[in-house]
This record gives C-alpha cells, sequence and structure tokens, in this order.
C-alpha cells in the first residue's frame, strides 16, 4: 500500500501523548467568505474533508466561528464515525455578527457553553484539543481558562491550546492549565510572532500558523518575489503553494501547518508539499526573496 502523502511530513506528539501527522488541514475555507455562511459547495466541502483524511492527515482545525459552527457540522457529516487517530481541534471564544465581524468572549458559563456545543456538532465524548480562540481583554485569564480547565477536569477536553499570543500570555496561562499548542498567524511574508515561535520551539509546544499562505496573496504573478519562488518550485518540480507550505515545515519542528481549502485539488496539491524536501541553502534563497 502507498504511504498517504500527510504522513511523509513526519509526526509531532501534541502534550507528549497525542500524535498527529505534521501537515494538516483547516476547516476555515470550507464555509462562506469572511468565515460567514454555508459553502458554495457542500457536496464539495464533504469530499475535502474525506479525501484530507485519505491523504493521511490526522490534525483537523476547525471552530465554532466558522459559519458560526457550520465547519463543525460538516466535519461530522462528512467523517462521523472517525476513524482512529482522527485529532479534531477546535476553538471557542470568538462570537461573529457577520462576515469577518467578530468580538471576543471569554466569560466562563460561555466557553463552558462553546465546549458543550461543539462536543455536540462534532459528536464527541471529548475534545482531543481545545484552543481559546482570543483572549478575551474585559475578562480576567484565570475565568477563561479557569473554565477551560474544568472542562478537562470532567473529562471532556484533554489538551487546551491559545490562539495569537505572545511568550507573556502564554506563561500567565501556564500558571492557569498547561498549554501544548499556541495557534498565531504566521507565513513566509508575515513573520511578526517570530519570538513566540521561538519561544515555543524551545518548550516543545506545537505551533499551529494560520493564514500559512497569506489568503493566497503571495501566491499572485504579480508580488515582487513571484519570479524567484517559481523559479525555485520548478527546480523541485513543485507548485510555489507546496514551496511555501515546505518552507513552514522545514522552518522549525513544532510547526503544524494546517492550510485551509474548499476544493479537492487544491487540497492534493498542499498535501503533496509534505514530499519537498528543502535544503538551507533553498531556505535561504526563499526566505532572501521574501
Amino acid at each position: 500500500m502507498d504511504t498517504p502523502p500527510a504522513s511523509i511530513s513526519e509526526t509531532f506528539s501534541i502534550g507528549g501523548d497525542l500524535p498527529v501527522h505534521r501537515l494538516g488541514y483547516g476547516t476555515m475555507r470550507l464555509v462562506g467568505d469572511g468565515a460567514w455562511g454555508e459553502p458554495a459547495d457542500p457536496a464539495e466541502a464533504h469530499r475535502v474533508l474525506r479525501r484530507a483524511v485519505e491523504l493521511g492527515v490526522n490534525l483537523i482545525d476547525t471552530a465554532d466561528a466558522y459559519g458560526p459552527e457550520i465547519a463543525e457540522r460538516l466535519i461530522a457529516e462528512a467523517l462521523y464515525p472517525y476513524p482512529p487517530g482522527l485529532v479534531i481541534a477546535t476553538k471557542g471564544g470568538i462570537t461573529r455578527q457577520g462576515p469577518a465581524k467578530t468580538e471576543y468572549v471569554g466569560r466562563a458559563g460561555y466557553l463552558i457553553q462553546c465546549v458543550e456545543m461543539s462536543l455536540r456538532r462534532l459528536k464527541l465524548e471529548r475534545i482531543e484539543l481545545y484552543q481559546l480562540h482570543r483572549i478575551d481583554p474585559s475578562t480576567p485569564l484565570e475565568e477563561s481558562l479557569g473554565a477551560l480547565r474544568q472542562m478537562q477536569e470532567q473529562g471532556k477536553i484533554r489538551h487546551i491550546g491559545l490562539s495569537e499570543v505572545t511568550p507573556a500570555q502564554i506563561e500567565e496561562a501556564q500558571k492557569i492549565v498547561p498549554i501544548v499548542t499556541v495557534q498565531n498567524r504566521y507565513s513566509l511574508a508575515d513573520r511578526r510572532h517570530e519570538e513566540t515561535l521561538a519561544w515555543c520551539e524551545q518548550r516543545g509546544i506545537a505551533f499551529l500558523p494560520w493564514y500559512p499562505m497569506v489568503a493566497g496573496k503571495i501566491l499572485k504573478a504579480d508580488h515582487p518575489s513571484a519570479r524567484t519562488f517559481g523559479a525555485i518550485a520548478e527546480r523541485h518540480g513543485a507548485t510555489v503553494a507546496q514551496l511555501l507550505l515546505a518552507w513552514l515545515l522545514h522552518r522549525s519542528p513544532v510547526m503544524l501547518p494546517i492550510p485551509g481549502t474548499s476544493k479537492v485539488e487544491h487540497l492534493e496539491e498542499n498535501i503533496a508539499a509534505a514530499g519537498l524536501k528543502l535544503t538551507a541553502d533553498d531556505c535561504a534563497e526563499i526566505e532572501a526573496a521574501a
């Protein structure tokens, strides 16, 4: 039997006991624009999820704010009963008022409800990785993470992660509950969170970069680095999208990219990046171009 492509990306153990292939799949693009509304093609959304699993993806990232609620529902429709070893990571703590319109809510009662409703939509008894989607500045962190710790103690959450945080915020959170993942915006074109990535790498905490290709902007022909990226990709018999994902995998052993798409064709292209091996010279050339 052929090796599933995603498995070539090697394995990382989240929290020391939750092994996943390093190249995963993110579901925000499964729903409407601005993470709002039903998918344009529900049947294709189901095919994308099933194909991801066929390709060896065993880390699917989602959130109750995608849709809202729609991405979680699609996952259950397409994949339940789930294959052994599949990790569905979801998030709570954001409310959505329309396309790309959000507010942060970290109150204990709300987050407990978020967990319960995600369990129901995903048809799970326990969420293997639950991430606080954003820290709510109007709610004490002890209250927000205390609620998630309560759900963890009840056996409804296995591991807890954070999103869009600094090392100081992670250290503060670690005083309340163990943090095993950080999900921050990061890509070749947007490396504002280098300090956080380095902090996570030193401690073996998984780093899930979202917006890994800046919504495709870096792939366009008029991008200043397009010619250089194209030449490097051509040398490897790859696409520029694959090159950028391979660079992320090479960048750090704790990096778990979760590129999203609503098309099977694009999914297959993305996952094939797991087999692209870059040299140190390749990476230096890519970073210099960026």
